[in-house]
């Protein structure tokens, strides 16, 4: 080429363009958007779609300072327990008084997570996602998931037991069973365990109850980072020994029902099917079940050991259990068993309230003085509370927003009960939904106590050994191991503040 090295590039090109078949390529639309020459329109960094729903823990106080093995307290609950009375004679002195103490304690437990990130992992992932970053980060949401569940329902000393054997009634109509003999086997599930059968939506969406798939936790074997393992019990009581009944023709129905003593069940795995053969069928949160249909889970009854395997010597006490626990004197209401598979639910008492809560705020105040300051519901007693108190008293179910200026004026129709007035104190209480807790299940909780000199900055705490901490741990593959882990223990100092209602039937 000589120096104009534009111009005789160009008319090189006109040359070649006067014989298209040696370069012209026709260029089209891809087809798909992974085929043909074109970009990929990524937009970073990823999204990150998961819930992070801890107000129990967001709302306790934490503090440091913790040491030893186990944290122990003393509290007096009466000052003067023979009630002696403070009349005296003349020249005489008054009678003597003496008190009530009561101990208590509790074990620190360790909790953690681990995450990694593989070096071929951060390779793919420059310029689009902080990948060891974001290990960290979900590991630490994860434990905060995770010690929300703890603080809730966690479980190191209340037993289960054996489940009650099931009472069933069988039915000519109402199903779709078969004749023949039905064997029926119910695993009453504690607060761990329920959730990890149901799904929390808690770090994760989408999640709901699977029958199919689903698993009741037993002993849990788990296989560490370390490579080491770790067994403790997943939060389900004993089996309870089979039921059977006979029905007759091809539309047959069982009742099936077991008592529930409010030791600490919030829900209950129902199996059944021949006899040996007894497949998961259904998860209740009310200690009865409609059986209508064959079972259709894959997971046997077979498969869980006869051992009661409701308690974990990893957890610390949760609220839930520290209620439920014998010598509390929490307030414990469990609803009548009523029809089987629907329950008795809540009740209205004709005057703009619930008749079950306010049975406990006269006990409450009665026993103790106190009120609860927040009350945790499901999704499901939210919305049945607010109908029942909206059927029996009355706010307006419609609510007019006008504006002279719009063009079109809208109504936004329903209304949510907020908060519920403790008329034996005169308090308005807030009714918040908690993501852990079951449907069939309410719990009263009390933030702050009455009494003048109570020494009691926080009705409960954590107590923290160690409060979080990240490790990044030695390379000893081609991987970053990541750990985020914690050491404390749930202190409740007046564990008869709090209250629960349970086996609640949806309606």
């Amino acid at each position: 080429m000589g120096a104009n090295t534009t111009a005789e590039t160009l008319a090189l090109l006109k040359v070649a363009q006067s014989n298209p078949d040696d370069i012209i390529k026709t260029f089209a639309a891809p087809a798909s958007a992974a085929a043909g020459l074109q970009a990929y329109n990524l937009e970073a960094p990823s999204l990150k779609l998961w819930p992070v729903l801890t107000p129990l823990r967001n709302s306790i106080a934490r503090i440091g300072g913790g040491f030893a093995g186990v944290a122990n307290w003393k509290a007096i609950t009466n000052i003067n327990a023979g009630n002696t009375r403070a009349g005296i004679a003349d020249g005489k002195r008054g009678g003597t008084i003496t008190h009530t103490l009561s101990e208590y304690f509790a074990a620190f437990r360790g909790y953690g997570l681990e995450n990694s990130v593989t070096f071929e992992a951060q390779y793919a992932g420059k310029g689009y996602e902080d990948l060891k970053a974001l290990a960290t980060l979900q590991t630490l949401q994860a434990t905060m998931i995770q010690e929300e569940r703890l603080i809730l329902g966690g479980n190191t000393s209340v037993a289960l037991g054996t489940t009650p054997t099931p009472s069933l009634v069988g039915s000519g109509s109402g199903g779709t069973l078969a004749a023949g003999t039905w064997s029926v086997i119910a695993v009453a599930l504690s607060l761990q365990a329920y959730l990890d059968v149901v799904g929390v939506n808690n770090g994760a969406i989408g999640q709901s109850l699977a029958i199919a798939s689903a698993t009741v936790p037993g002993q849990i074997t788990r296989t560490n980072a370390d490579g080491t393992t770790d067994t403790f019990g997943g939060g389900s009581a004993q089996k309870s020994a089979a039921a059977t009944v006979v029905t007759t023709g091809s539309t047959s129905s069982i009742a099936a029902t077991v008592a529930n003593s409010g030791n600490g069940a919030v829900g209950y795995a129902w199996f059944w099917g021949a006899a040996g053969s007894e497949a998961l069928g259904a998860i209740t949160s009310i200690n009865s079940v409609s059986i209508t249909a064959a079972a259709t889970g894959t997971q046997l009854a077979s498969s869980l050991t006869a051992t009661d395997s409701s308690k974990s010597a990893l957890d610390f006490d949760g609220l839930l259990t520290q209620a439920f626990k014998s010598g509390s004197n929490a307030y414990i209401a469990v609803q009548a068993t009523g029809t089987a598979g629907t329950g008795t639910p809540l009740t209205s008492d004709g005057a703009g309230g619930i008749s079950e809560f306010e049975v406990a705020f006269v006990n409450f105040y009665n026993k103790y003085r106190t009120s609860p300051s927040t009350i945790y519901v499901s999704s499901q007693e939210l919305v049945n509370i607010t109908k029942k108190v909206i059927d029996n008293g009355g706010a307006p179910l419609l609510k007019i927003n006008a504006n002279i200026n719009a063009q079109t004026n809208g109504i936004a129709a329903g209304v949510v009960i907020g908060s519920y007035w403790n008329k034996v104190v005169g308090r308005e209480i807030p009714l918040v939904v908690h993501p852990n807790l079951p449907a069939g299940t309410v719990f009263f909780y009390t933030a702050e106590l009455p009494y003048a000199v109570a020494n009691v900055t926080a009705v409960a705490r954590m107590l923290m050994r160690q409060d979080y901490y990240s490790i990044e741990w030695p390379l000893k593959t081609r991987k970053y191991e990541y750990g985020v882990y914690a050491d404390g223990v749930l202190q409740h100092f007046a564990p008869f503040s709090m209250g629960i209602i349970t086996n609640i039937g949806n309606g």
